[in-house]
């Protein structure tokens, strides 16, 4: 059949919406690829979006400028593939798949179909393995586990995507898989220079999707992506770390879709199926039996700070806790990782829960002791050693250029406590006091060893 539609052309579409081309045809199914050609000679590529009866609706990528209604389309018989094999790390690829680094022709290499079922959870394989990243705040405090999905929430402005490519630098990973959706140049340079920069590049492939790109290409991108790291982990055997930014930029490329559509709006104007589209995505995150194991880390920006807006609401439903940037540090209190109780004392030091819980309540308290000085509360001596201890934390690990091992940030944990309290005064459980409390009072530690200049 596939052969059959290649060599049909059908001709005369019904409608021009936009980027959408209208026409009727037979035999095509959804998300199928095809060659429309215009008038003038003129080739783009374009997907069925959309079936109803004989009336098939293709988004077209170079857009609908220039097409008229003697436009001929071309069914390709197939849904959108992605090339796939060792040859591809290293290389950067458009949003659609197509090289975009000047590097070797592709097109004799294996090509897989994207899409297809997320991984069926019977077959799935219990989160038990962290994925270190040298940066405290996730470390310590939110773990980041292997085969978990976690979005960064932030708002435009704030530096996650130098926190996106530290991670990408420092992390135990296998093969990591860059998506770029609706980025301006300057970051995708950005990203690129750094992993060649930090030696990653070898082992790291991205998906770029600029802003000046189709829309069509933004939404096609993830799946690329996931594709991708499924057959790395699967047929490689490969820990693999998903990195994608901006997940709003992919929900505002389906919503645009959605208006030239027609499609009924639903809250705010994106489409009513917004949180199956990002769950059939964020569900690809799996540790497969016998196999590796997909890790999906992404950025998603909140606009307004507004964390109801439609896209961190669904996204807050689907994955397994969230990394929350403001003010350029991870905030301890915003931020959950549903899946750390599955390492922390298991796979991790035995003093890392209890550690990790007393630093936050005494930077807590350490916070509210600053909001009775700053409103000319007298301070009692505690409250001076709370406020001496939030300093001390904000500086040696809330800084997103501290890079620290897991062992010495809880070693540094301890330092930063002895330098405030007294061992009675950290209500901790007494053998792990006695084992890990600095026997000798630490001077002041020197500053925190910083990480790769992202």
């Amino acid at each position: 059949m596939a052969g059959s539609q290649q060599l049909l052309r059908y001709t005369r579409a019904t409608a021009i919406v936009g980027d959408i081309l209208k026409l009727r045809a037979r035999d095509v199914g959804l998300g199928d690829m095809a060659i429309v050609e215009s008038g003038d000679g003129e080739e783009s590529l374009a997907q069925v979006i959309q079936l109803e009866g004989a009336e098939v609706s293709l988004q077209v990528f170079s857009g609908g400028k220039g097409l008229s209604t003697d436009a001929t389309v071309r069914f390709l018989g197939h849904p959108t593939q992605v090339t796939y094999s060792p040859f591809i790390l290293g290389r950067v690829f458009r949003g659609d798949g197509r090289p975009m680094d000047g590097g070797p022709d592709l097109a004799g290499d294996r090509q897989v179909d994207i899409g297809g079922p997320s991984v069926n959870p019977v077959t799935r394989v219990v989160p038990s393995r962290m994925i270190r990243t040298n940066v405290p705040m996730i470390d310590v405090f939110n773990c980041l586990v292997e085969s978990q999905k976690i979005p960064i929430f932030s708002v435009a402005g704030e530096p996650f995507n130098k926190l996106m490519a530290r991670i990408a630098i420092q992390a135990d990973a296998d093969v990591i898989v860059f998506g770029g959706l609706g980025l301006i140049f300057d970051d995708y340079h950005f990203f690129r220079t750094c992993f060649e920069d930090e030696g990653i590049f070898g082992r790291a492939v991205m998906f770029v999707n600029l802003a000046s790109d189709p829309i069509v290409e933004r939404v096609l991108t993830p799946d690329l992506v996931l594709k991708v790291a499924e057959r790395f982990a699967v047929e490689e055997k490969r820990r693999v770390l998903v990195l994608m930014t901006d997940m709003t930029a992919y929900a505002d490329a389906l919503k645009e879709i959605g208006i030239a559509m027609e499609r009924v709006p639903s809250n705010r104007g994106y489409i009513g199926d917004l949180y199956s589209q990002l769950a059939v995505r964020y569900e690809r995150a799996c540790s497969y039996q016998g196999a590796g194991s997909v890790t999906i880390l992404t950025v998603t920006t909140m606009p307004g700070k507004d964390v109801t807006h439609p896209v961190p609401d669904n996204t807050g439903y689907i994955t397994e806790g969230q990394l929350y940037l403001h003010d350029g540090v991870i905030d301890p209190f915003g931020s959950l990782s549903r899946l750390k109780q599955n390492v922390i004392g298991k796979v991790t030091r035995e003093d890392h829960g209890q550690l990790m819980n007393t630093m936050i309540r005494l930077y807590s308290g350490g916070k509210e002791a600053q909001q009775k000085q700053a409103m000319a509360f007298d301070l009692s001596d505690h409250d001076r050693k709370l406020i001496r201890f939030a300093q001390l934390f904000a500086e040696r690990f809330m800084d997103l250029d501290v890079s620290l091992p897991l062992e010495r940030a809880l070693d540094l944990g301890w330092q930063t406590m002895a330098e405030c309290f007294e061992p009675g005064e950290l209500l901790m459980k007494q053998a792990l006091v006695e084992k890990y409390y600095p026997r000798e009072k630490p001077a002041a530690a020197p500053a925190a060893p910083r990480g790769p200049r992202a």
